[in-house]
């Protein structure tokens, strides 16, 4: 293994201020939005529905750009990091494995992420490349990224459908990740333990990995 790519929202960043933030601007209590992107992602649809299902015709990046007028759009900060992530990352490069962040998000994300200074080789996002998961392109662009052999590259995610099955796909080494709803509620599914190389607990888990995979 020479690089680790990770997806983020509930791999690297909790997403509760993110669909909490939503449901404020949407003015429906937060419990139901989280529960309606549960529901709609548990039936393979995006979870952008969600919103959809909130409020019947929003134009989703016209109210985007009103939320972030209002200066009610996009934020993270160290508190939306899950805990494990600055030891695992900076671990990995100190074994010598490149680590890069790349995952479905908006530009803004992206500059937000870097502004936190993570211990990673490149940050990046969907919108910043022009294409998203599940996409053969946007696995493309991972590769490239990787710098590295697809058997040489480890994708890490917490959800099948955007990232176990299409990362395995593309001939990418997979790691899927047991926490947020997304990573618990397929985490002991067997399609997923048959895709991935590696279900793990905790980011820290794939320093272990290294080690197994060196000795």
């Amino acid at each position: 293994m020479k690089t680790f790519v990770f997806d983020i929202g509930e791999t690297l960043v909790r997403d509760d201020r993110y669909w909490g933030s939503w449901a404020d601007w949407l003015g429906t209590p937060r419990h139901t939005l989280s529960a309606l992107v549960g529901a709609v992602t548990a039936r393979g649809l995006d979870n952008s529905e969600a919103l959809r299902l909130v409020k019947p015709g929003i134009d989703i990046s016209a109210e985007y750009a009103a939320r972030e007028a209002a200066g009610c759009g996009e934020y993270l900060d160290e508190s939306d990091l899950y805990e494990d992530v600055r030891p695992a990352l900076a671990a990995l490069r100190r074994l010598g494995m490149r680590v890069v962040v790349a995952g479905n998000q908006t530009v803004r994300a992206g500059e937000l992420l870097r502004a936190l200074e993570l211990p990673a080789d490149l940050v990046t996002t969907s919108q910043e490349w022009g294409c998203a998961k599940p996409s053969e392109e946007f696995f493309a662009k991972v590769l490239k990224a990787s710098g590295a052999s697809a058997n040489d590259t480890v994708y890490v995610g917490d959800h099948p459908a955007n990232d176990t099955f299409p990362a395995a796909k593309a001939g990418l080494r997979t790691a899927h990740i047991r926490r947020g709803p997304w990573g618990r509620l397929w985490g002991g599914d067997s399609t997923v333990h048959a895709a991935a190389d590696w279900v793990v607990q905790s980011l820290e888990d794939l320093v272990e990995v290294v080690a197994k995979e060196r000795n």
